[in-house]
């Protein structure tokens, strides 16, 4: 983790907003057809989401705090995808977190009686691909380029232009960069 885990407090306010956004979301964006995603994206930009271009965001994607969520153009919460946003969360342009993925920005401090809660941020690079079922844990930076393989669990920062796989997510071999992607795509 790139940086330590810091002690939260939720406010009166923040949970009325929350309650507030998961609302509108179950009333207005969850039953929408897939293809919806620009009027998804809408709603949340409303909540404070800070969105690019081309962005897809699934009806079954779960968003705790849109506040807190950052992404770049072209980039995908996949369906199922739980994105527990206490601290920010950022997706760099063209990355995809697949389905039942889950992006955990807090945990709880077990050393201590009280369990405070504390966070940290998490972070994709760009062109970024968290694969089917893959957990992230809070503090996590993954560089550009890399892929996390199915059902690993990442605790720790991952470097561009890896494969990363396993529990914890360990590098295991270069993903080739391929200079003639086009970056308008």
């Amino acid at each position: 983790m790139t940086e330590a885990l810091r002690r939260h407090q939720l406010s009166v306010g923040n949970q009325l907003a929350r309650a507030l956004w998961q609302l509108v979301w179950l009333l207005l964006c969850r039953p929408t057809p897939r293809p919806l995603h620009a009027w998804r994206c809408l709603i949340a930009r409303l909540f404070g989401a800070k969105l690019g271009k081309g962005i897809r965001l699934y009806p079954t994607a779960r968003i705790w705090a849109p506040w807190n969520l950052i992404m770049g153009d072209d980039s995908c919460l996949g369906p199922d995808v739980d994105c527990y946003s206490v601290d920010t969360i950022t997706l760099g342009a063209h990355s995809t977190v697949s389905q039942y993925s889950y992006l955990c920005t807090a945990s709880h401090d077990y050393s201590l009686a009280s369990m405070p809660l504390m966070t940290a941020p998490i972070t994709l690079g760009e062109r970024v691909w968290i694969t089917a079922d893959v957990f992230v844990g809070p503090g996590v930076t993954i560089g550009d380029g890399a892929v996390v393989t199915a059902r690993s669990s990442v605790f720790h920062d991952l470097p561009p232009w890896m494969v990363a796989r396993g529990n914890p997510a360990v590098p295991v071999k270069v993903r080739p960069f391929d200079e003639s992607i086009d970056e308008t795509s």
